[in-house]
């Protein structure tokens, strides 16, 4: 009785077909809302132990940063778009709604900007108090997020102009997705803890 010496024995991935650049995402995300946790954390317990704390909408203004976090929200549903579009085939769809995705991330770092500017103009500054601090360190840290994931979704959209993604190769626009995705959660975050409580 011979016996195939070559039979493939199926090896049980833990991953499953995840790509590396999926699974080194998926980490850099868990360490990054480590990260975005211990502010946060570190934010209410300072605020517990304030003697006195501006209430909600006092300082900030809490309707265009509601209308900020609504952008950002719609840009999820753009990347989600941009995904679609390429699984199907339809480079078009993905680089339109990538460009959308990319204006919202521009608009909520411009609409960022114009807080800022006004904030400190009238002399809210990071060294003003202890709230500031936390408000300038917090959402400060989530700008560069925003920031680094629009220059992430220019370098993708270069890429689809040039043809890289098809049906069959859509890998990247999913990575891009799940950094994007994990931006705007930790900003609902940072908005409902920093603005509304």
């Amino acid at each position: 009785m011979n016996q195939n010496i070559n039979q493939t024995i199926p090896i049980n991935d833990p991953f499953g077909k995840a790509s590396n650049g999926k699974l080194g995402m998926w980490l850099l995300i868990i360490v990054d809302g480590l990260s975005f946790a211990g502010l946060l954390i570190a934010g209410a317990s300072l605020r517990a132990s304030a003697s006195s704390w501006p209430a909600a909408g006092e300082i900030l203004d809490i309707p265009l940063t509601a209308f900020n976090t609504f952008l950002l929200i719609c840009t999820s549903f753009t990347m989600v778009m941009a995904l679609s579009s390429i699984q199907k085939g339809d480079q078009g769809g993905l680089k339109k709604y990538l460009a959308y995705t990319m204006a919202g991330g521009l608009l909520f770092l411009g609409i960022q900007a114009w807080e800022y500017y006004h904030f400190i103009h009238n002399g809210f500054l990071i060294n003003s108090s202890m709230y500031a601090s936390i408000f300038y360190v917090t959402t400060g840290f989530h700008g560069l997020h925003v920031l680094s994931g629009v220059i992430y979704i220019g370098c993708i959209l270069w890429a689809a102009s040039k043809g890289r993604y098809s049906a069959n190769d859509w890998d990247h626009v999913e990575i891009l997705g799940l950094f994007w995705h994990f931006v705007d959660l930790v900003w609902i975050l940072v908005f409902t803890i920093i603005y509304l409580i």
